[in-house]
């Protein structure tokens, strides 16, 4: 795991270093620059694999530069494959990009298997790629010269003036983070899961080279047929992760999903040593009782870490600017801390489940969806339209029914946050009902032109595409890499999600069960409490430590100076903290806040 930078055009030599140095915590084992007079091509190393200086990056082949950030899991296998027309000098995965690049030109990617940002330099043309299901990130901005990073931090100095995004600000309201390719910095912008960038003569172009919904529908319709294919790639997906030169840890909660990955690690012969969250006189956000039955099972060696209030409001402060721009997830903080531990252990690999709600159904509200929307085949609809029109409601389901009965998209992520109304009643300008659709139409257009038709591959689809890859995958990077600690996750493996896309839908969800496969494959490696416990997720006392604090008061602070919200309607959100009312909803104001007052006052 690294940092990746360039400049392509003009540039200051002692900015652009600067800027590179920004990236230092992504991979301070070595850093790497390939200077030309229009070209700073750069790369900062944490390394993994061969940590001989022979795979130092930039690598360079001819007329080819190569700085890449991630790991490709199969690079062996290509290895083995391309070594009769390809001269390896390194046992690193980064030389087999080129070799794969020489091969099979930009398609290169399709072959490789694993997480990445790759940025290649072929002659005066440049390609970025970033991974299929948005893994590891990929920003870039274009003026007078072309600059790319693995993060905004690096981009900023390159800004003549800072100016928000009226975008990122709308969709991070509705959906907790912006959808690509908005961030919140006016100028720069952010490559999604699964496209390309081609810059040539100083013009670029996206492309996407990778989509889920390309896997055919119903190919898999028996039952047992899938859970022997879906058990086989999980168990290969696992196995992949397990190769490293560092010593590895991983993530361990209550539920199945960590369980999953420590119990195939074991099979493998990979005990891992394993962490778990608790948090200080909040018992019902505690999962170390739970994580604790799972690690005496499975026989492994678990490490607690206890978070007071005064332990989460120190860090969220600097949580917040690792992150660059607002990012609603308090999850992010106790996690941070987590990795703070981790890496005092000397651990530089990590192992997390991140995703398999997404593939396999893990949220209850996806049932729930699906049962609301059996009444969109009403035939009558017109008096319920009518009537929910004129009885608003702040009720997350009287929006629901509501969207139902006017024909429009019922279900928009799984971190849908402020509805438009919501935005209209607070914020101090007009929002029209529907308008945050606008961020998810490009993927509900390819939904709707692709072979899929059940609401539940959607459901999969969006969540993956900008739940997962632009707030969970967010978050695991940078407060991982903020640590220099590499994060693995085995569920987001391409193959076996694009396996799961292609099985009868109904096999995931006909028995009303969450989780409902996943739980099938490791009923004989798993107990039944860890099958079936109830899913905690992540949760923690976020919003009483911002009460207890006072914190909340920077909302009204910085209210105040920009006028963005009326002040009636935001004080009673802000007072329904108290009661846990809207928590989501206060938490990505507050960080907004403290984003605005850094970059805008």
């Amino acid at each position: 795991m690294c940092a990746i930078f360039g400049i392509v055009g003009e540039y200051d030599e002692a900015k652009a270093k600067h800027a590179l140095g920004l990236l230092s915590h992504r991979g301070p084992d070595y850093c790497g620059i390939t200077q030309t007079n229009n070209l700073f091509f750069a790369h900062q190393r944490l390394s993994i694999l061969d940590e001989n200086s022979r795979s130092h990056q930039p690598l360079k082949h001819k007329n080819i530069l190569l700085s890449f950030n991630g790991e490709i899991y199969n690079f062996k296998e290509l290895k083995k494959e391309l070594s009769s027309e390809f001269e390896f000098k390194t046992q690193s995965d980064s030389e087999v990009i080129i070799a794969a690049y020489l091969k099979w030109g930009v398609n290169f990617v399709s072959h490789l298997r694993g997480m990445f940002a790759i940025a290649l330099m072929d002659n005066e043309t440049l390609y970025l790629f970033r991974d299929r299901l948005g893994k590891k990130p990929l920003f870039f901005m274009s003026g007078e010269s072309f600059i790319f990073a693995s993060e905004i931090k690096a981009l900023t100095p390159f800004l003549n003036k800072v100016k928000m995004n009226e975008d990122a600000l709308m969709s991070y309201l509705s959906f907790l983070t912006p959808t690509a390719p908005n961030t919140f910095f006016q100028g720069i912008n952010k490559l999604a899961s699964g496209e390309y960038l081609v810059l040539k003569n100083g013009v670029y172009e996206v492309k996407r080279y990778f989509d889920l919904l390309d896997a055919r529908p119903n190919l898999i319709k028996n039952k047992d047929e899938a859970l022997h294919t879906l058990e086989s790639l999980l168990r290969e997906s696992i196995t992949m992760r397990l190769d490293a030169d560092q010593p590895m840890a991983s993530l361990l909660s209550g539920g199945i999903d960590s369980a999953t990955i420590n119990s195939y690690a074991k099979e493998s012969g990979v005990n891992l040593q394993t962490y778990t969250l608790g948090y200080k006189n909040f018992a019902k956000y505690d999962e170390r009782a739970n994580a604790k039955e799972t690690a005496d099972f499975l026989g492994l060696s678990n490490i607690d870490v206890e978070i007071s209030q005064s332990d989460f409001i120190d860090a969220s402060d600097k949580v917040l600017e690792t992150l660059d721009e607002p990012l609603n997830d308090p999850a992010s903080v106790p996690l941070y801390l987590l990795f703070d531990k981790i890496k005092q252990d000397g651990y530089k690999v990590v192992l997390s489940g991140e995703g398999s709600d997404e593939l396999f159904l893990g949220y209850r509200q996806y049932f729930e969806f699906l049962d609301i929307n059996q009444m969109s085949k009403l035939s009558n609809k017109n008096w319920l339209k009518k009537y929910f029109r004129s009885n608003y409601s702040q009720n997350r389901e009287w929006e629901y029914y509501k969207r139902i009965f006017d024909d429009t998209l019922l279900f928009r992520t799984s971190g849908e946050t402020f509805t438009d109304l919501q935005k209209n009643a607070l914020m101090k300008r007009n929002v029209k009902d529907g308008q945050a659709l606008k961020y998810l139409k490009n993927h509900r257009d390819r939904f709707e032109a692709s072979a899929h038709t059940d609401e539940s591959i959607w459901y999969s689809y969006i969540d993956l595409n900008h739940f997962q890859a632009e707030q969970f995958l967010t978050k695991l990077d940078r407060v991982s890499m903020a640590h220099s600690i590499e994060s693995r996750t085995p569920f987001l493996d391409h193959k076996l999600a694009s396996a799961i896309f292609s099985i009868d839908p109904k096999l995931r969800y006909e028995d009303g069960v969450t989780k409902s496969l996943l739980k099938q494959i490791m009923k004989p490696r798993l107990n039944e409490k860890i099958l079936n416990r109830k899913k905690k997720g992540f949760s923690n006392p976020y919003m009483e430590y911002l009460v207890d604090s006072k914190r909340l008061a920077l909302i009204k602070e910085v209210n105040t100076q920009t006028g963005m919200f009326k002040t009636k309607e935001l004080d009673e959100l802000i007072s329904s903290a108290s009661t846990g009312g809207f928590k989501q909803h206060i938490w990505g104001l507050y960080v907004l806040s403290v984003w605005i007052k850094k970059w805008m006052l």
